[in-house]
């Protein structure tokens, strides 16, 4: 018997790097996760919950209601797909905007009659004010996160170069007392996928062009952002690969863990950003690698493709 889908919110800074969008498209594709609400995190809000929106409203997912997060400081170059969402306002929405996206989080978790699981794929800042009003939350919720760095760190954002070392990462160093606010919290069950697990997930050759020339709609708009997107880093080539598609591995472990090297430390994040583990830390599931990659980058290009979907669809027809 196949088990319920379960019940996910989306926390994420889409809008600055395109990994972001290519993890809502995989988000809308698996049947594994029922999607309550997708946050903007970050920075300009309304111009990520503007994105957010669009996207969702042409993949006919308008169901879905979107929130705007916390507004914090943070360039204001990152809005590198801006030009998608020219002609669309979020009063152009068809679904619910929430312009209180963290009360939005906290009366989805809180109105749940099961443990929600919180897909984060940016700083953590709209997680972390949400714990401040309602501590409660993190007791009806699993915490999936793409954030921080044990062993490895990304050299590029295009190759599978990997050099040896840790760094504060990103979605770390962008509100590390966010952070630490969120990996002190009891959730149900937290799980990461640090850089070590995420920062070699690149789409190229076959698996890449059966993407970029695909007729499938959602495809399509992912691809035209990665276009946009792509001016703005010069080591990106839209034609033969993807950028390093980080904030996909989080989708995936909101599921499934299978192909991953799980390992459970206490961890917890230090004033400088590095997540560390430590014996005064709370326990985390942490992807510290893979047993099958390639397998992995597989199921991940069939998944995009809606392939079992329409397999089953040929099978009717």
């Amino acid at each position: 018997m196949t088990p319920p889908p379960i019940p996910v919110i989306l926390d994420t800074d889409i809008g600055s790097n395109i990994d972001d969008t290519w993890a809502l498209a995989l988000l809308l594709r698996s049947p594994e996760l029922d999607v309550k609400l997708v946050v903007a995190a970050t920075g300009n809000t309304k111009y990520r919950a503007r994105l957010a929106a669009k996207f969702l409203d042409q993949s006919g997912r308008s169901d879905i209601p979107v929130g705007v997060g916390v507004v914090t400081e943070m360039n204001p170059h990152r809005v590198r797909q801006a030009a998608w969402i020219e002609d669309y306002a979020l009063s152009d929405y068809p679904g619910r905007v929430q312009n209180d996206g963290v009360q939005a989080i906290i009366d989805t978790v809180m109105g749940s009659p099961v443990p929600v699981t919180l897909i984060c794929i940016g700083p953590v800042s709209n997680i972390a004010e949400a714990l401040r009003r309602e501590p409660a939350i993190a007791t009806n919720a699993i915490f999936v996160g793409m954030l921080g760095s044990f062993h490895l760190h990304h050299k590029t954002n295009h190759h599978l170069a990997m050099d040896d070392g840790q760094i504060p990462e990103f979605n770390v160093v962008n509100d590390i007392p966010g952070a630490q606010t969120v990996f002190r919290a009891p959730w149900r069950r937290a799980v990461i996928t640090p850089l070590d697990s995420c920062g070699m997930i690149v789409l190229d050759g076959d698996r890449y062009q059966r993407l970029r020339q695909s007729d499938d709609p959602i495809m399509k708009m992912v691809m035209d952002n990665y276009d946009i997107w792509s001016f703005w880093d010069e080591t990106s080539n839209p034609k033969t690969h993807s950028s390093v598609l980080f904030d996909v591995v989080a989708i995936y472990l909101a599921f499934n863990t299978n192909g991953l090297r799980m390992e459970t430390h206490p961890m917890l994040v230090d004033d400088e950003g590095y997540t560390r583990i430590d014996p005064t830390g709370t326990p985390v599931e942490i992807g510290m690698g893979w047993y099958d990659l390639q397998r992995f980058l597989d199921f991940l290009t069939a998944r995009l493709l809606d392939e079992d979907k329409q397999k089953q669809n040929a099978e009717v027809l």
